[in-house]
């Protein structure tokens, strides 16, 4: 049995060695509209903040996986830095709604999950954040003003995980 256990992670781990997409967004760029479900199967559309509300969009691999569960728990438990009259986190995932609804649910989510199941991973194409070779989004992050401007970005691997203190202070400048 444990063999059988390490054969199903091989995937993951390859996934973690995987070539990073080329950026092809910068600062000072317009974020790519969309719209996606969230994990209540309601429609959100960054137009939805626009003129309202600084964006911190954050692309993350997976639901119920280790980093990705970990950095929603920091945005979730950092509430006041990141989801305010000023801010708001959409976080995306390949993920189906359905998925994601046990996923707040399980960790007592309060800010919007989205699906970018179908069509698959289209908006984290659009971002530059979508792993072709291996069918899912790696760590990217964008902070988005109320006009709809890239003011700083990052994008990680798979497995390295983002530091919120980097959104924070890019937020900060932003006040």
């Amino acid at each position: 049995m444990p063999a059988r256990i390490g054969r199903g992670l091989d995937w993951w781990h390859r996934a973690l060695s995987v070539s990073l997409p080329p950026m092809s967004l910068g600062i000072g760029d317009r974020a790519p509209e969309f719209t996606l479900s969230n994990q209540f199967g309601e429609s959100v559309s960054l137009s939805d903040f626009h003129g309202k509300k600084n964006v911190v969009v954050m692309f993350y691999p997976f639901a119920f996986t280790g980093i990705c569960t970990g950095e929603l728990c920091t945005i979730r438990d950092r509430r006041a830095d990141f989801i305010n009259d000023d801010t708001e986190v959409l976080s995306i995932s390949c993920d189906p709604v359905p998925s994601l609804k046990v996923f707040s649910e399980q960790e007592k989510f309060t800010h919007n999950l989205l699906s970018d199941f179908y069509p698959h991973g289209a908006v984290s194409k659009e971002y530059g954040a979508f792993l072709e070779n291996n069918g899912f989004a790696t760590r990217a992050a964008y902070v988005i003003d109320k006009e709809g401007i890239i003011r700083w970005s990052v994008v990680n691997g798979p497995g390295e995980e983002r530091n919120a203190d980097d959104y924070a202070a890019a937020l900060a400048e932003l006040s």
